[in-house]
């Protein structure tokens, strides 16, 4: 049987949240982080699961896994100062899995389902994301503020995570990672190899502001 690895990437400041870092922010009546490593926790396609946090809040994350006994985390790890490096620690700290499902703990909203239709594409094409259609009309602006080009929408998607990779293939992305990527699958992308885009889920947000965190709450009340 193939060995399912997991990484959820939690180790942003959370600017944008008033001086909240938003990872351990109350949502429901637990810390964000919380809600999404219990899906993973339940979800039984996952064998092994990498939390990545701020060096600050290590002590705080291995105490979460204590509490709520989320038997499937064999690691909390400090990220680096950009996403893409806490994600390479990450990678280091899974132990023989064959496939890699990467997560941004500030997505607490996402299901079961989703990681396991990421891992059917992936499991078919090397690489898979969810997205989903962007709805508004999108405009590239110059330095200056002025509009250089408006893209047709038909072709837009909005990335989500959980990404899905075969482990060769993303630990190699990695290895050879030239510049700045806001996603994974980008460096997938930069090797030539070829990405499978699956359907998102609107409710699958990131909470990056205090106005998330209201819809994530309303999300959650609304799932009973």
């Amino acid at each position: 049987m193939e060995k399912v690895g997991a990484i959820v990437v939690a180790a942003g400041t959370g600017k944008r949240m008033g001086g909240v870092e938003k990872i351990f922010a109350n949502l429901a009546g637990k810390p964000l982080l919380a809600h999404t490593v219990d899906v993973f926790q339940r979800c039984p396609a996952i064998d092994q699961l990498v939390i990545v946090l701020s060096k600050q809040r290590l002590d705080e994350g291995w105490r979460l896994v204590k509490e709520h006994r989320w038997s499937k985390v064999s690691e909390v790890c400090p990220g680096g100062a950009r996403r893409q490096d806490s994600v390479k620690e990450g990678l280091g700290r899974l132990s023989g899995c064959q496939w890699v499902v990467i997560h941004d703990g500030a997505r607490p909203c996402l299901s079961q389902g989703l990681i396991e239709e990421g891992l059917s594409e992936a499991r078919q094409s090397g690489a898979a994301i969810p997205a989903l259609p962007v709805t508004d009309t999108i405009k590239v602006v110059s330095s200056d503020h002025f509009v250089t080009k408006t893209p047709l929408r038909q072709r837009l998607w909005s990335v989500q995570t959980p990404q899905v990779f075969r482990f060769d293939i993303i630990n190699e992305a990695y290895r050879k990672a030239q510049g700045e990527a806001t996603d994974d699958a980008t460096l997938v992308e930069n090797l030539g190899y070829k990405v499978k885009v699956y359907p998102g889920s609107y409710t699958n947000i990131k909470v990056t502001t205090p106005e998330d965190l209201i819809l994530a709450e309303a999300i959650f009340r609304e799932r009973g």
